[in-house]
């Protein structure tokens, strides 16, 4: 028999938890499920986050590849740590 279970949560993590499910195919009410048979099996839980750079960063970083790319804002190689220090005037 199915039950219904009622939580409070922030509107926009249901939001962005609605949306990555979706993205894999599957519904939240699947993910919920799928976590308190976990919980219930192994009568435990766990939270981890992996890091995961902001949109900004990603955009920064595409950035310096592309201009890598073209060969923009190298400046040499250097053949040591000092080398490098020195250019960078550390």
């Amino acid at each position: 028999m199915d039950t219904t279970i009622t939580i409070k949560t922030n509107s926009s993590l249901r939001q962005e938890a609605k949306r990555i499910a979706e993205e894999l195919g599957i519904t939240l009410t699947a993910v919920v499920n799928a976590f308190l048979r976990q919980f219930v099996r192994e009568r435990k839980f766990s939270v981890s986050a992996s890091a995961m750079p902001t949109k900004r960063k990603i955009a920064i970083l595409e950035k310096i590849s592309r201009e890598m790319d073209e060969g923009r804002g190298i400046t040499g190689t250097f053949s040591d740590l000092d080398s490098l220090f020195n250019h960078l005037k550390i």
